[in-house]
């Protein structure tokens, strides 16, 4: 064997232990068709390699040790870079769960993640842990594929460049529309991907400017086209958009004025509630529960509140509790008109 092949003998050997695999000197005997003492050469070549590492880089702690329950060598110290199998399953449950791509994309994507499970036998039980999910995965009705859709527009917003979108609505009866933003975010909530971004349109100046003081909420399966228009934009270190922030004031990506929601709750599940709006503070109680408030974006906060039944009742805004009772009004009649 030349020495070509011992390098990529090498590398190749490297490789799958940098992935987590656990390595079996028998088992890479065979596969090259050298002996074992040759795959052990190699193995103590690596662990030299990493040794010169270690000392260039005290922060590189990786190193090649024999492991008696594999029964074979792994490299440790991957702990930061390497899932770990739980994690890899973890996040294979929690991607079905979420019915966020085609079926054809999920497919790719647990491979992937299923590919880097480590020792090699423990990849087949992760894979059967998700075959019956995978196999009956629903996809959401998405207008595109959308992998690609997220890095690219991902992208722009790092770029700072204002973009010109066509958008489909929620209705397919109506036109697509044309819009210039000013992209901030990618979020993901509900099923679906959306796009953070302010409308901007040109004033008499034919400087863009925001058309409003809150930003809208793009479906990202929705937009049909988008291009550059050649402008960038700016944002002062102070005005720079928080999506954490964001995310915790808004509710089922229903836009609009952030306000100051004030309810009674009256159930059994305070912390449920807390944890559905993250900026919910108690601020009193009493015989017959709770006062909360919390700061949301637009009415999307009502959708969740009517979840709730009989155990919630928005005190303010008024213009908020008004909208509330219409609603169970006009849900009310639906019910008492039926014969």
């Amino acid at each position: 064997m030349g020495r070509r092949d011992k390098s990529r003998r090498i590398l190749d050997i490297y490789m799958r232990f940098c992935e987590g695999k656990v390595i079996h000197k028998n088992e890479e005997a065979r596969r090259f068709r050298v002996g074992e003492r040759s795959i052990q050469r190699d193995i103590n070549d690596i662990r030299a390699f990493l040794d010169e590492k270690r000392v260039a880089d005290s922060s590189d702690i990786r190193d090649i040790v024999y492991n008696r329950a594999f029964r074979g060598f792994v490299m440790t110290g991957l702990g930061d870079t390497v899932m770990s199998n739980s994690e890899i399953l973890a996040v294979s449950k929690i991607l079905l769960e979420s019915r966020a791509f085609t079926k054809e994309e999920v497919g790719r994507i647990l491979d992937k993640l299923v590919n880097g499970c480590a020792p090699r036998e423990n990849m087949k039980l992760v894979a059967d842990l998700i075959s019956n999910e995978k196999f009956h995965y629903v996809e959401i009705h998405h207008e595109s594929y959308i992998q690609d859709k997220l890095w690219e527009i991902g992208s722009e917003i790092g770029q700072c460049n204002l973009l010109e979108i066509v958008y489909q609505k929620q209705s397919m009866k109506e036109e697509a529309v044309v819009r210039t933003i000013q992209p901030l975010a990618l979020l993901f909530s509900e099923y679906y991907f959306y796009l953070n971004a302010y409308i901007v349109e040109q004033d008499e100046k034919g400087e863009y400017v925001q058309k409003y003081d809150y930003p809208a909420v793009f479906r990202i399966d929705r937009i049909q086209e988008y291009r550059r228009i050649g402008r960038k934009f700016k944002i002062r270190y102070r005005d720079r958009f928080e999506e954490g922030e964001f995310r915790k004031r808004i509710q089922f990506m229903y836009m609009g004025r952030l306000v100051k929601l004030q309810f009674r709750y009256t159930g059994n599940s305070l912390a449920s509630v807390l944890d559905r709006l993250p900026t919910a503070q108690v601020v009193s109680e009493d015989g017959e529960g709770w006062i909360v408030e919390a700061e949301v974006y637009g009415r999307g906060v009502l959708m969740w509140l009517l979840t709730q039944g009989s155990m919630v009742e928005v005190l303010r805004p008024k213009e908020m509790r008004e909208e509330m009772k219409k609603m169970l009004t006009d849900m009310l009649g639906k019910y008492t008109l039926w014969v």
